[in-house]
């Protein structure tokens, strides 16, 4: 898996963030967005300087019930990945260090926090079959299953890239998709946050006391 990779020049100077792959070791690199570097290439929550709008998307969450996310999501700091329940490292490794890091906020802000997964791979992952997978990662977390080409489209209005889901070279049924959490503000519900692959559990505990208020990290 290749990290993801950002380029900074300097303290506030524009970096072209590169998605990459999940589940496969072909390089699905696309410069997807403009950021601004607050610290330098280690920081590891990028603060956009154009905050992504939050896409309008109407999906099935795991009960089989229609989900609009903006409607269902507007004003609650959000945090959305885009994954699937197949996929044998990033996908389970990043809800994982997400649920962990919640657990530590007081419960009243845990209340407040919404986790969307959506699937990039719509026909294996059925609403029983989200639902099975998030529940062993936190039964709060909000999964969302529809149609792939509604599904891509969104993701691409915040600079995902998203592929059908094709056979590898060894005849395993793979997503190739974007690995980034984008964090949506409760103030603004604007996605102004990104957060790579790389970040850790010890990140977003230290980031979402700040991003359940809207404050940048």
């Amino acid at each position: 898996m290749n990290k993801t990779l950002l380029a900074a020049a300097g303290l506030a100077t524009a970096a072209t963030l590169t998605l990459t792959a999940c589940g496969s070791g072909d390089d699905g690199g696309k410069p997807v967005a403009d950021v601004s570097s607050q610290t330098g290439s280690q920081q590891v929550a990028t603060v956009l300087d154009q905050p992504f709008k939050k896409p309008d998307l109407v999906l099935t969450d795991t009960h089989g019930k229609k989900f609009d996310l903006r409607e269902r999501t507007k004003d609650r700091p959000t945090l959305i990945y885009f994954g699937y329940t197949h996929c044998p490292d990033v996908c389970p490794l990043t809800m994982s260090n997400i649920a962990v890091a919640k657990k530590s906020l007081p419960k009243a802000e845990q209340d407040k926090l919404q986790v969307v997964f959506v699937t990039t791979d719509p026909d294996r992952d059925t609403p029983a079959v989200l639902g099975k997978w998030l529940n062993a990662q936190d039964p709060d977390f909000i999964g969302l299953t529809g149609d792939f080409t509604t599904i891509q489209d969104s993701a691409r209005t915040l600079g995902i890239s998203i592929e059908p889901t094709q056979k590898d070279k060894n005849g395993k049924l793979v997503s190739m998709h974007g690995t980034q959490v984008i964090a949506f503000s409760p103030k603004t519900n604007a996605g102004y946050v990104l957060y790579g692959e790389d970040a850790t559990v010890d990140d977003y505990t230290k980031d979402l006391p700040k991003l359940i208020t809207g404050a940048k990290p």
